[in-house]
């Protein structure tokens, strides 16, 4: 359903903002926190652009600033909504879980900014830093221990990713400390993790 606040003689400003978006592969969860935030009608069915014409004026403007302009904004949240969908291309057709608590072997829970799964089974787990310095040696051990205690959990069985990215880059000591702490996992398919990370700059993110 179309929503009855934005009708189709939208303003030329929205409509060049529609046009951009398009070229976006938004997936259907960000929108659904985009239209939510903004109060916004949103359809749950049909290609991206009727789904785009489906949302209100201020989640089309909110969604053009943060992933066409890629906007900064005190608390991180617009680069946490540009995480998250860079983390859903890379994972296609599969489900991407926001705030996933996940046990360890040890027994404690944790609070994962993103989780995936395919066929009901983690597969990675990725965490992003959005504002503040950059990471440093200490962040990297905490999430090398975080994602090696998942993995040794009943459900970490099949996770073969995790992701550190960074808004606010990464220090040379921090990328050295957590590929020494990769090296020194067992050499064997059931215990092999791909640990990547990925720095956003120049508005796209890339490897760190």
């Amino acid at each position: 359903m179309v929503n009855s606040n934005f009708p189709e003689f939208c303003t030329p400003q929205v409509g060049n903002h529609l046009e951009s978006l398009k070229n976006y592969a938004l997936p259907d969860f960000i929108l659904a926190l985009v239209a939510k935030e903004c109060k916004s009608d949103l359809a749950e069915r049909g290609r991206i652009d009727k789904k785009l014409h489906s949302m209100n004026e201020e989640s089309i403007d909110l969604l053009y600033r943060i992933f066409v302009k890629c906007d900064k904004n005190e608390s991180g949240q617009y680069a946490l909504y540009r995480f998250y969908a860079y983390v859903a291309s890379m994972y296609y057709k599969c489900e991407v879980l926001i705030n996933e608590i996940m046990p360890g072997r040890s027994g404690k829970n944790y609070k994962v900014p993103v989780a995936v799964k395919s066929n009901g089974m983690y597969v990675s787990v990725a965490v992003n830093k959005d504002t503040g310095k950059q990471v440093n040696k200490r962040d990297t051990t905490k999430f090398y221990n975080m994602v090696d205690d998942i993995k040794k959990g009943e459900q970490g069985t099949m996770l073969y990713d995790a992701v550190y990215a960074s808004s606010v880059g990464f220090n040379g000591d921090a990328l050295v400390e957590l590929e020494r702490l990769r090296a020194t996992r067992v050499d064997d398919p059931e215990n092999k993790l791909n640990f990547k990370t990925a720095n956003f700059e120049n508005n796209i993110y890339s490897a760190a």
